[in-house]
């Protein structure tokens, strides 16, 4: 009589490493993870978290919150934490880094009349400056760059939500239009300039409209040169995806760009979102300048 064994495969934990500069949204995204069902534990000694890994197969998806105002924090203290969270088979590793312009980030320490931990005695400016410094190593370590300059508290919240609520960690789609005079968005992995495209600007019945009406659209697309650009996007976006996924990346971001961000880039942006929604595709749009 022989016996056969079983092995059930095991899914690795989903933890997720939140970082970035003070002020940047950190404790609003722990917040959301958490509401979400990840166990959020923020401001943990970086020497607690070798014992933490070791627990990690019997605990469920977490959400770490670490930064400069950590106890014994350090750049290279923090990257042996990602190295020995990314060695381990047990874990699903993501290290989401939420930035901010140092401009913005200096005004919201303004608005709170805070001092900033890495400046108590000094201004936050001088603050804000010592610590992206500080945190450019792990910046360029992020498996996933948030930009929350231009978002409010309910914005970052659902782009939090869209990046790991259940069922939506598989890869996610950010679509955006912005307007060149305010400059490119950062965190952004492909950027389509659509200037060359008529302008429907100069045309008076549409000026006041933008790329969501379909007035707009139409005109947009009755550009000879439109046809074929969004030919090229759609079928260079439907290519890479499978790469990004095969690849573990979680998160795609693609932004169009205009003169004034209202009209040519808000279309592109729509037009490519709907046709990826109806691919199954889980997309999310932000037309930065009708926003706000």
């Amino acid at each position: 009589m022989s016996a056969t064994l079983v092995m059930s495969e095991v899914q690795p934990i989903p933890i997720v490493l939140v970082t970035g500069p003070s002020g940047a949204g950190r404790t609003t995204a722990i917040n959301v993870l958490e509401d979400l069902g990840f166990e959020a534990i923020d401001n943990l000694p970086l020497r607690l978290l070798p014992g933490l890994v070791t627990a990690v197969g019997v605990a469920g998806p977490m959400a770490l919150g670490l930064d400069s105002r950590n106890r014994d924090f350090s750049p290279a203290a923090l990257l042996e934490v990602i190295d020995l969270l990314e060695a381990q088979a047990s874990c699903d590793l993501s290290v989401l880094y939420l930035d901010s312009r140092p401009e913005v980030l200096l005004q919201r320490y303004s608005e709170t009349r805070r001092r900033h931990p890495l400046a108590p005695a000094e201004t936050p400016a001088v603050g804000v400056q010592r610590e992206m410094s500080l945190m450019a190593p792990i910046r360029e370590r992020a498996s996933m760059l948030l930009d929350t300059s231009d978002m409010n508290v309910h914005q970052l919240k659902a782009e939090i939500e869209h990046l790991f609520a259940p069922g939506g960690r598989s890869l996610a789609l950010s679509i955006q239009s912005f307007s060149y005079k305010r400059g490119v968005p950062r965190s952004i992995d492909m950027v389509f300039d659509c200037r060359f495209l008529d302008n429907p600007y100069w045309n008076a019945d549409l000026r006041a409209l933008n790329g969501c009406d379909a007035a707009v659209q139409a005109h947009v697309k009755a550009d000879a040169r439109y046809e074929g650009f969004f030919a090229r996007v759609l079928d260079m976006t439907q290519f890479l995806l499978p790469a990004y996924r095969d690849e573990g990346k979680s998160h795609l971001s693609i932004a169009f760009g205009c003169t004034g961000g209202q009209h040519r880039s808000v279309t592109l942006a729509e037009t490519l979102a709907k046709a990826l929604a109806e691919e199954g595709q889980q997309v999310s749009i932000r037309h930065r300048e009708l926003q706000g």
